[in-house]
């Protein structure tokens, strides 16, 4: 399992530990979708409706929702999250996103090819 640093402010004197498995939490529950405005700016009030989003989920949720908890504990609500954070967590998923798509696609050309 992978841990990545991200920068939690400007100056970068502050850093939240995010892991693999928190990313596959952002991505089996879609938390980023519809979260920006078209404006694209990112700020406290994007924060808040991530908050609010989440302890949603977490209130509906009639399974195990460790993996929400754990992500809320660890990254979402960490004293240093701000939007600075939440900025840098998005740009980190993203990067994320496209590395596992790639990772996942060179199986299926390897098969492809073995035919």
């Amino acid at each position: 399992m992978n841990t990545y640093n991200i920068q939690a402010n400007p100056t970068g004197t502050r850093r939240i530990a995010v892991s693999d498995e928190h990313l596959r939490t952002i991505e089996k529950y879609g938390l980023f979708r519809h979260l920006i405005d078209s404006n694209g700016i990112v700020d406290e009030s994007v924060l808040d409706k991530l908050k609010l989003n989440v302890r949603s989920l977490i209130a509906a949720q009639v399974d195990d929702s460790k993996d929400l908890l754990d992500l809320c504990i660890d990254v979402i609500y960490h004293n240093n999250m701000k939007a600075f954070g939440l900025q840098q967590l998005i740009k980190l998923y993203l990067k994320w996103l496209s590395e596992s798509g790639e990772d996942a696609e060179d199986p299926n050309a390897a098969s492809d090819e073995d035919h």
